[in-house]
């Protein structure tokens, strides 16, 4: 089977000046759980999803985790194929083009600058309720004012260096786990031995099912459930900078997945049967729910599971900024951002510029909460293309192994088709004004829904703008797409391409 290669800047896997080997496969891992803010996550969705689906909460978890895990399959096979930094920008421009890479990349962008204020702004209302101020926490500009220290000071440990973010996020991630597992294991041991209290539920396998719920129910749960997942492929943003850069990042996001669905179902179960469905439904959107049942479970030591939440925060905080100015720094080199986000510090070796500007954006947010609302649309997006992409780049490849057709091919598609099916559900959702937090209505549609449209056509003007005024972008722009993996790097035989394999019609 002949190929050919395409030369040219585009075609080659360039070396962005990161620092080689900077980081391993646990540093990925405390990585990848970090940004999904756990504590928090659980915390703010749980009571939601109890309302939708009663005692049925863990098994949505359970069954949001599948399209996750799918998708994860995916970025560990491109990952393998291509350790690029860009992640999901750079397959998807291999496998459909520049034109769905730019979007894709520019909606992992786009989320990071969402998020990352408003994880800040969490962190900073937690510290000021932990150390008793009551009145600061219920004012915003200081609250503001603490979740713009946070961002400068996590900021500047992004751009000091991968090692440093690494360590510290090792600590962080093992504390905020730890204390909800914590949590958990006291809970079932009340449960168990001591006297949880009338309402207190006994747990039952059944609560694993989540065909058990109404359909609507269940639509609402998953809706909510599957983004607290989002976050874990941090781990392979960082693959440039990692030990046995084609293997262990993409295997943290795997982990890093599986730690999430042991955690949250854990948490959930035995949350539901300490408290009983009726106290945690009064935290319907209300990220209290934990803290207050968390008096009754750990008593004097009910603090640290606010603590725990305060953590997940800054640690989001740090680690979201991670994928964006990675992904920026990718498509700059790439052509398709401007060249500043290209910029590496020369000492601490990171994207300085792009982390900045990342951390500067969120800084600048107003942490409207319903710029969150929109990230549904936005994350399923970038991970459904990129579950496709997944299959389109090793098309040649699906049918050599029954291995290959289910867990490259299948299970990729079957993901991305979910998250496509959900994205559509949170369309409809979103559209109208009544489901958003403010209920403000623009042109008779839902905030949320406003805001995921006003940042997709802005990167479709950013778009334009590169590839009719930009010279330094024809090569990328020019690029056709449809590419498809080398065998030797699709079984593992050869490093990280430096060149394609042409499109079919070029094929030889």
């Amino acid at each position: 089977m002949e190929t050919a290669s395409i030369a040219g800047p585009a075609a080659e896997h360039k070396d962005k000046g990161l620092e080689k080997d900077a980081i391993g496969f646990l540093d990925g891992v405390s990585i990848g759980l970090a940004s999904t803010a756990p504590a928090y996550s659980l915390a703010a969705v749980i009571g939601s999803i109890v309302v939708a689906v009663g005692v049925n909460a863990p098994g949505v978890l359970l069954l949001s985790f599948v399209p996750m895990f799918f998708i994860a399959a995916a970025f560990f096979y491109l990952n393998r194929a291509d350790q690029d930094c860009g992640t999901t920008f750079s397959w998807v421009t291999r496998a459909l083009g520049p034109y769905w890479g730019f979007m894709g990349g520019w909606a992992i962008c786009v989320t990071g600058i969402l998020v990352v204020g408003s994880l800040a702004d969490v962190s900073a209302f937690y510290i000021f309720d932990l150390l008793g101020f009551d009145d600061l926490k219920q004012e915003r500009p200081p609250v503001i004012a603490l979740a713009c220290l946070i961002m400068v000071v996590m900021t500047t440990i992004c751009v000091i260096g991968t090692q440093t973010s690494a360590r510290l996020q090792r600590v962080l991630t093992l504390g905020q786990v730890g204390i909800l597992l914590l949590f958990a294991v006291v809970a079932f041991v009340e449960l168990a031995f001591g006297d949880p209290g009338p309402k207190s539920i006994d747990p039952s396998i059944a609560w694993l099912n989540p065909l058990d719920a109404p359909y609507s129910g269940l639509l609402s749960g998953v809706l909510l459930a599957v983004f607290i997942y989002w976050g874990w492929e941090s781990a392979v943003n960082l693959s440039e900078e990692t030990e046995d850069s084609a293997r262990a990042p993409g295997l943290a996001g795997l982990t890093s997945t599986l730690i999430l669905l042991v955690t949250y179902v854990g948490v959930a179960i035995a949350l539901i049967a300490y408290a009983g469905l009726a106290k945690v439904e009064r935290f319907d959107d209300n990220p209290g729910v934990l803290g207050a049942v968390a008096e009754n479970v750990l008593g004097p030591l009910a603090f640290l599971v606010v603590v725990a939440i305060i953590v997940s925060g800054i640690s989001s905080a740090q680690t979201t900024i991670l994928p964006g100015s990675r992904t920026s720094l990718s498509m700059a080199v790439s052509g398709a951002l401007p060249k500043p986000f290209a910029r590496i510090h020369p000492r601490f070796l990171t994207p300085d510029f792009g982390t900045i500007f990342v951390g500067a954006s969120a800084i600048s947010d107003n942490f409207v909460f319903d710029s969150l609302s929109a990230l549904a649309l936005l994350i399923a997006f970038y991970y459904a293309l990129t579950g496709i992409a997944c299959a389109i780049y090793y098309r040649r490849e699906l049918l050599k192994s029954a291995k290959n057709f289910v867990f490259i091919g299948l299970a990729p598609v079957v993901g991305a088709l979910m998250l496509l099916y959900l994205l559509v559900e949170s369309i409809r959702d979103t559209a109208d004004p009544k489901t958003s937090s403010s209920g403000t209505s623009i042109l008779g549609l839902g905030l949320p829904l406003v805001i995921a449209i006003f940042f997709f056509a802005l990167g479709l003007l950013v778009l334009v703008a590169r590839r009719f005024g930009s010279q330094d972008a024809a090569a990328y722009f020019g690029r056709r797409g449809f590419e498809a993996v080398p065998p030797d790097v699709a079984t593992g035989a050869a490093g990280p391409i430096d060149g394609v394999v042409a499109p079919d019609e070029e094929r030889r």
